[in-house]
């Protein structure tokens, strides 16, 4: 497989195939759903939260927010060891993990009226793992958050038109949402913000030299500084004035981009210049310090199985379907779909020859040691206007990949640097969605814990419980964020995002022995709960051991460590609360066959 085109064809056939058998077994005899059943949405419709909703518009609401910017991302840092690695993983990863995962936690909590995780947790293993389960989920969102704003620092310091293009897509989106909240036209208004920014890509070479360049010529240390400074501003406006309107525009942008970059690989069919595995699979690279297992798995959440799918399958989305059969398409569906997206942003970080993939994903200094010379990135640089050295994160590799591909396209091949900086700002305006919504959640998730303690934080429109609880919020993901390098803090998100995953597939399996009548369907959650429970523990233990309490580790830190100890005690609590439930259970189904015989 030397081509890209053979990726796209293989993984097209591959998902179609499964998504045909698979999901339809999976949701039809696993789960036994019954469209005659009313969904949540039909019996608590309030016009609101509770509404039935078509199943490609609920499609496309629930892809839009599970595709952030993740398996963007993963797959490109995950290229250090090869392009097989990361697109087994992918493959193997999404359809028995992830796309089970999605579904059967969108099923359980549709079975539980539309209610979050923590509480289906609750009903389903008792108030222990429930509480365990909430507490999980705090940690992790916040961890999410850190993770993924670490990605854009390095792709907007010291680049004031990428710095301008990503601020401007503020003052827009807000100009959306008054525009909705007075015509009630938001898909016009949409269009408009797309022109809109657009025109301020194309005004970026304009300023660079100006007062407004300087301005926007921002170091690593502010932009770490700048963001959760924003997302608590972001938090507490309404969320019609930013989060609704920035949310419309990444989907309108998210559909665009990806169906231009599978024309453009069609089109170009880029060689694939990595080999299949690198010297780096032991570990010891310079992008991911450790061996290709467990970190594959967990550099690789979106896009294979993430567990932050699981704060919106227990969301908004249950609320929303109209139909019990409709969960194939939401949530099976969209996690093959943003496989896809995985694996083409793999294509476009190894169509990059190694060298000039390891100049851009490591420091200068690390670079020396590795004794390579770059290839093509002086040119790249040069056509794009912009030093690419040292800008670590999987974000610039990403923009750098495609426009390569882009620019390949005949009459396409001067317009490098805005291609590259309208990727730039595509990518930081998926993490700014992201971010003004994953804060908010971690502020419920901070009044609902907190409020068992004093009953007016329980209150979200109570207006100094909301402020005091987003400014804990946005300080805890600064301090991970401004804690240390894209090795450490993505691999605590990883080992975090996919011990959710680990928590969803326990409630899954659950629910499945409860409802099933065949007990061996429970191995659909069990297998892939098997490897990442495993898989994350392992990992987990290896950044603990390797980098956290290592003081001559660049990621050494004290505090990370301790959050990855508790988040993997809360793990092993509700999995030992799962253990003893399922014994329960499966001793009252003997009893009831022996009553029976």
């Amino acid at each position: 497989m030397d081509h890209a085109l053979t990726f796209v064809i293989s993984t097209l056939c591959i998902l179609m195939i499964c998504y045909r058998f698979y999901g339809v077994f999976f949701v039809r005899k696993v789960l036994n759903i019954n469209d005659e059943d009313t969904t949540p949405a039909h019996e608590f419709k309030d016009g609101k939260d509770y509404l039935p909703t078509k199943k490609w518009v609920t499609f496309g609401g629930h892809f839009a927010a599970i595709a952030a910017a993740g398996p963007l991302v993963g797959p490109v840092l995950a290229a250090q060891y090869g392009y097989l690695p990361g697109f087994l993983w992918l493959l193997i990863g999404c359809v028995i993990g992830g796309a089970v995962h999605d579904t059967v936690v969108l099923f359980a909590s549709m079975s539980h009226q539309g209610k979050s995780l923590s509480e289906v947790a609750k009903e389903e293993l008792g108030p222990v793992a429930g509480w365990c389960t909430g507490l999980a989920m705090m940690f992790i969102i916040t961890i999410t958050m850190a993770g993924l704003s670490m990605v854009v620092v390095h792709a907007l310091e010291r680049n004031p038109w990428g710095a301008f293009a990503v601020f401007m897509t503020i003052p827009i989106a807000i100009c959306i949402g008054l525009w909705e909240r007075v015509t009630g036209n938001m898909k016009n208004a949409s269009y408009l913000g797309v022109v809109a920014i657009m025109a301020c890509v194309f005004a970026g070479p304009y300023i660079q030299n100006t007062f407004l360049g300087e301005w926007f010529s921002l170091n690593a240390k502010t932009v770490s500084l700048v963001l959760p400074v924003y997302a608590f501003f972001a938090t507490a406006l309404p969320v019609w004035l930013l989060l609704t309107p920035r949310a419309a525009l990444s989907s309108f942008m998210k559909i665009g981009v990806f169906g231009l970059l599978i024309v453009g690989v069609v089109f170009v069919n880029p060689q694939i210049q990595f080999p299949a595995v690198t010297e780096f699979i032991h570990g010891g690279g310079p992008v991911l310090a450790g061996p290709v297992w467990p970190f594959i798995s967990i550099t690789i959440a979106c896009g294979a199985i993430s567990g932050f799918h699981a704060f919106i399958g227990s969301g908004t989305t249950p609320k929303q379907i109209d139909k019990w059969s409709d969960i194939l398409p939401v949530g099976f569906g969209a996690m093959l779909a943003e496989c896809m997206i995985g694996v083409m942003a793999l294509i476009a970080a190894t169509s990059l020859h190694p060298a000039d993939y390891f100049a851009i994903n490591s420091s200068p200094e690390v670079f020396k040691t590795l004794g390579m010379d770059v290839i093509n990135l002086p040119a790249l640089s040069s056509a794009i206007g912009l030093d690419l050295h040292g800008r670590t994160g999987g974000a610039v590799t990403l923009a750098v990949g495609m426009t390569d591909i882009f620019t390949r396209i005949p009459l396409l091949n001067k317009l490098a640097s805005y291609f590259f900086q309208f990727m730039v700002m595509f990518e930081a305006v998926f993490i700014l969605t992201a971010i003004d919504s994953g804060t908010r959640v971690a502020r419920y998730l901070l009044q609902d814990f907190l409020g068992d303690f004093w009953t007016p934080l329980k209150r979200t429109d109570w207006m100094p419980g909301a402020i005091g609880t987003s400014i804990v919020a946005c300080s805890l993901w600064g301090y991970l964020l401004n804690s240390g390098d894209i090795n450490s803090v993505w691999a605590l998100f990883g080992v975090s995002n996919q011990l959710m995953a680990s928590i969803g597939l326990i409630i899954g399996a659950t629910i499945i022995l409860r409802l099933s009548k065949n007990r061996s369907y429970m191995l659909t959650c069990l297998i892939p709960l098997a490897y990442l429970f495993v898989t994350v523990n392992y990992a987990g233990y290896w950044m603990i051991e390797h980098v956290y309490f290592n003081p001559v580790s660049k990621g050494y830190n004290i505090f990370n460590g301790l959050i990855s100890i508790a988040m993997m005690c809360l793990g092993v609590a509700i999995l030992i609360s799962a253990l003893i439930k399922w014994k329960e259970m499966l001793g009252s189904l003997r009893r009831l066959e022996l009553k029976t015989a």
